[in-house]
C-alpha cells in the first residue's frame, strides 16, 4: 500500500475498517450526486425542479428540512420559493422577505460561500423571521449559495442534522456541488419558460393581427358603403380590445410562471368577496336571463384577495358564457372538514347550468391558449385566463379541478388557505378573599 493510500485508510492497524467504510459511503454520496443531476437535468418545469432540489438537499446532508431561496430578480430581494416543510405552504413563503443584511442566508449572498452554523439560536446573523411565521425551531443548518454565470441567484439551505448528528465537510461539499447544478438547471428552466410563452404568444397574435390589417385594407376601398365601414370598425375596435387583453394576460402569466408575481396576502371575508364579484357580472348573467345563486359560509380567507377575486370573476364569467339562456349558476364557499381538527381549508366552487363539456374539451382545459366554443358557436377570449386562474390557486398552496357533463353542465371548484385565530389564551383564576 502506498504512503498515500495508508495516509487515507489510516494505519494498516488501527481503523483500517472504520476509513474503507467511510469511502465507501463517500463514494455511494457522490453516485448518488450523479442520479440527481441527471433527474434536474430531465425536466424545464420550475415547480418540479425546485421539488427535486429540496428533498434531495435533505436526503444528502441527512437533515429534518431544507428550502430554496431565491433572489427576484426586479427587485433584488431574497425570498422563498420551496421548502420541504409541510407546515410552509407556498403562498407563506411567498410572504417571507430574507433581509440580505440581518440574516445567514444574505451573508451567504453577499460572500458567495457557504455558512456553516451549529447553534443557529447564538448566532446575530440568525434571521427568526422564518421559525415564527411557521412555528418551527432551527437547531443548526448549512446554507450554500446557487451560483450561475459567475452570479449568486439564491441559497439552498439544509436544516437540523437528524439524531444529533455533526455536520461534516463532506456534508458541504455535497450541498455545494448540488447547488451548482441547481443554479444552472433553474436558469435553463426560467429561460425555457420564457421562450416558450414567447413562441405561444407570437403564433396566438397573428390571427387578430391578420384581422387587422384586412380590415384596414377594406377600409380603404372608396367604393365601400357605409354601413360595411362601420361593421369594420366595430371589428377592428373589437380585435384591439382582444389584443390589449391578450398582452395584459401574458404578462401576468410570464410573472407568475417565473415567480415575480407575488402574493399580498391578508385576512378577509369570503362571502364579501363572492358578492362583490357577482355584483360585477349580474347584468351580464341578466341579459340573457340567467340567475346566480350564492351559498357562502362566514369564512375568514388567509390569501391574496386581489388575486383570488380575479379566479372567481374568470369562473363567473365562464360560466355565463357557456350556460344557456335562462340558466343558472351557483356560487358556493364552504370549509373543508377534517375529522375533529379546525378546517384550514375552504372550498369554493362555481356551477352551471350550461351545455358541458366534451372529453376532447376537458383534457385541454387547462392548456394554454385553448378556448372551447360558447353556446353561440364561437371562440372567443384569450384562452389564458384558466391557466392563470390555476396558477394563483397553486400558488396559495390549493387545487383546482373541474367536472362536467354533457347538457347538464360544469362545475369549477378551488380551495383555498383560512385564517386559522391563535388560540386564546387561559382566564386566569380569580382571587379568593
Amino acid at each position: 500500500m502506498s504512503d498515500q493510500t495508508s495516509s487515507y485508510f489510516g494505519s494498516p492497524t488501527l481503523g483500517n475498517d472504520v476509513a474503507i467504510q467511510k469511502y465507501l459511503q463517500l463514494m455511494a454520496r457522490y453516485e448518488r450526486l450523479m442520479e440527481i443531476s441527471r433527474q434536474l437535468n430531465s425536466t424545464l418545469d420550475l415547480s418540479t425542479l425546485l421539488n427535486r432540489i429540496i428533498h434531495a438537499a435533505t436526503e444528502l446532508t441527512d437533515t429534518e428540512t431544507a428550502s430554496i431561496m431565491l433572489i427576484d430578480p426586479k427587485t433584488g430581494e431574497l425570498r422563498f420559493e420551496a421548502s420541504s416543510q409541510p407546515t410552509m405552504t407556498p403562498g407563506a413563503m411567498e410572504a417571507i422577505i430574507v433581509p440580505i443584511d440581518n440574516s445567514l442566508a444574505g451573508w451567504v449572498v453577499r460572500n458567495g460561500e457557504p455558512s456553516l452554523v451549529e447553534d443557529a439560536r447564538n448566532d446575530p446573523r440568525f434571521f427568526r423571521g422564518v421559525d415564527e411565521t411557521i412555528d418551527f425551531e432551527t437547531r443548526n443548518l448549512l446554507g450554500v449559495p446557487m451560483i450561475a454565470h459567475n452570479r449568486v441567484i439564491g441559497v439552498v439551505q439544509a436544516v437540523n442534522k437528524r439524531a444529533g448528528a455533526q455536520w461534516t465537510e463532506d456534508d458541504i461539499n455535497t450541498l455545494t456541488t448540488l447547488a451548482a447544478q441547481a443554479a444552472i438547471a433553474i436558469e435553463n428552466a426560467r429561460l425555457f419558460q420564457q421562450s416558450d410563452l414567447i413562441e405561444e404568444m407570437v403564433h396566438e397574435l397573428r390571427a387578430p393581427l391578420m384581422g387587422l390589417r384586412a380590415s384596414t385594407t377594406l377600409l380603404m376601398r372608396p367604393e365601400l358603403p357605409e354601413t360595411r365601414r362601420r361593421d369594420i370598425i366595430s371589428t377592428i375596435q373589437g380585435e384591439a380590445d382582444r389584443l390589449t387583453r391578450m398582452t395584459t394576460e401574458f404578462l401576468d402569466l410570464a410573472r407568475l410562471e417565473s415567480g415575480r408575481a407575488r402574493l399580498d396576502t391578508s385576512h378577509f371575508d369570503g362571502a364579501s368577496l363572492i358578492e362583490e364579484t357577482v355584483e360585477i357580472v349580474r347584468q351580464q348573467a341578466a341579459e340573457r336571463h340567467i340567475v346566480i345563486h350564492i351559498d357562502a359560509d362566514p369564512l375568514t380567507f388567509d390569501a391574496d384577495r386581489g388575486k383570488v377575486k380575479r379566479v372567481v370573476l374568470n369562473l363567473l364569467t365562464n360560466a355565463i358564457k357557456y350556460n344557456r339562456d335562462h340558466g343558472e349558476i351557483f356560487v358556493r364557499a364552504k370549509p373543508i372538514l377534517q375529522g375533529d381538527h379546525a378546517p384550514r381549508l375552504a372550498r369554493l366552487e362555481v356551477q352551471d347550468t350550461g351545455r358541458g363539456m366534451s372529453e376532447e374539451s376537458q383534457q385541454h382545459m387547462f392548456e394554454k391558449f385553448y378556448r372551447a366554443a360558447d353556446t353561440a358557436g364561437y371562440t372567443q377570449g384569450t384562452g389564458l385566463g384558466l391557466v392563470i386562474a390555476k396558477r394563483i390557486v397553486e400558488a396559495h398552496g390549493g387545487e383546482i379541478g373541474f367536472h362536467s357533463e354533457l347538457g347538464v353542465g360544469t362545475t369549477f371548484y378551488f380551495s383555498l388557505p383560512l385564517h386559522i385565530a391563535p388560540a386564546a389564551e387561559p382566564d386566569a383564576p380569580a382571587q379568593q378573599g
